[in-house]
């Protein structure tokens, strides 16, 4: 295949520190770079640690604002006006909120995809201003990029309910972790002796409704909770002021290997996100061949299959985790098919999926009209219109 120049813009960047999109871009980016292709990764500044090259990929660095409803959009119109000034091949944007910048890209003469990411609008951080906004930009998203990236099938359904729009599904890697059990003794904690947490304090990922259900249990093992959040004071006191003696609090844990040793060697993984599409956190766990016990949506029940167990409110945590420390023999069975379902998630395929799609657009083998971005109407009714429906705790 003919060496390309692409870009990736709309994350943070790399190296991966943050979530689902920039694990994205480095697993991705790195085998592009490896393959040949030049990668231009777009970055937010952090501090004085601005590397110009990783792993083969070609970094730059912009500043954001500093405001949650800004700082995605700020950085991606910086680093966009820096791509119409150096162009690519192809462009990669992340995130449908970067919508109403794809048309100077394409004006620019670069054809374009976005990854539209979960249900945005659905996350309960966001006020109605901000849910009208995602809302809009998905439709913008459809109607203004060359083509459309969905990292799960419930995603591709969606928009294909929604608006008859094709999508290109590229799915998350799930790495394959084994780690020995030494880094487990520095915070006190056994093999198999404790159920694992990994999450931002958010609403949609239902921390509070683990930790309440949990201490509802008659669970033996601690809880061990990995995560905060910058943003969210209220619901973390929430969290905190559902738990007893049994939960502990680790906050960000940042060293991979450690988390790694958390994951693999849990009781069982309790997930509790609900609106975004493949979770790299969900992929790790079974990649890791942690036992799952994750909220019941689609895209929980798409990556983990049989091997999960599912709940929809506290009194499904406290039956499942009390369930689980009862039969340890099937609890680890669980774990044993959750490593082999985590092999067909492979960061090579998903790799070549974006080579493939970069090679298209690079070769204008786009369709000559997109869809009209327009929500399709309802059976005897207006554009249907997706309502969050209000989960465990009133959370949608």
């Amino acid at each position: 295949m003919q060496a390309l120049s692409i870009a990736m813009v709309g994350t943070r960047g790399v190296p991966a520190r943050y979530g689902g999109f920039e694990t994205a871009v480095e697993e991705v980016g790195r085998r592009l770079a490896a393959a040949g292709h030049r990668v231009v990764v777009y970055c937010r500044t952090a501090g004085d640690d601005r590397p110009e090259r990783y792993l083969g990929m070609e970094l730059v660095h912009l500043p954001a604002a500093r405001k949650r409803s800004l700082e995605t959009l700020s950085h991606s119109a910086l680093s966009v006006l820096h791509l119409l000034r150096h162009r690519t091949d192809a462009a990669f944007v992340f995130n449908a909120a970067n919508a109403p910048l794809l048309p100077l890209v394409r004006a620019a003469g670069i054809p374009v995809a976005t990854h539209v990411d979960g249900l945005e609008w659905r996350r309960a951080k966001w006020g109605g201003a901000g849910r009208r906004y995602y809302r809009a930009a998905e439709a913008l998203a459809v109607r203004w990029s060359d083509a459309l990236i969905a990292d799960a099938q419930g995603i591709a359904d969606y928009y294909r309910r929604e608006f008859d729009a094709p999508t290109t599904l590229l799915t998350y890697g799930a790495p394959l972790v084994a780690p020995g059990t030494e880094r487990l003794a520095e915070l006190g904690l056994e093999p198999g002796g404790y159920h694992l947490v990994v999450a931002r304090f958010e609403p949609e990922n239902h921390v509070d409704v683990i930790v309440d259900g949990y201490r509802r249990s008659g669970a033996r093992k601690p809880l061990v909770v990995v995560g905060s959040a910058p943003y969210a004071d209220e619901y973390t006191a929430r969290v905190h002021g559902l738990a007893d003696e049994r939960v502990r609090f680790l906050g960000g844990v940042w060293d991979q290997v450690q988390l790694d040793a958390l994951y693999a060697h849990s009781a069982t993984y309790l997930h509790g996100h609900s609106v975004g599409g493949t979770n790299p956190s969900l992929l790790r766990a079974l990649g890791a061949g942690a036992a799952v016990l994750a909220f019941d949506v689609d895209f929980n029940r798409e990556v983990a299959g049989a091997s999960g167990r599912y709940f929809a409110g506290p009194d499904d945590v406290a039956a499942l985790v009390t369930a689980a420390e009862a039969d340890p023999a099937g609890t680890e069975q669980a774990g044993r098919l959750a490593r082999r379902l985590a092999a067909s998630y492979d960061w090579d395929d998903v790799a070549a999926g974006y080579e493939r799609l970069a090679a298209r657009l690079a070769a204008g083998d786009v369709p000559a009209t997109r869809p009209s971005g327009r929500r399709r109407a309802a059976a005897g009714g207006p554009a249907a219109e997706l309502v969050p429906t209000p989960g465990p705790g009133g959370h949608p």
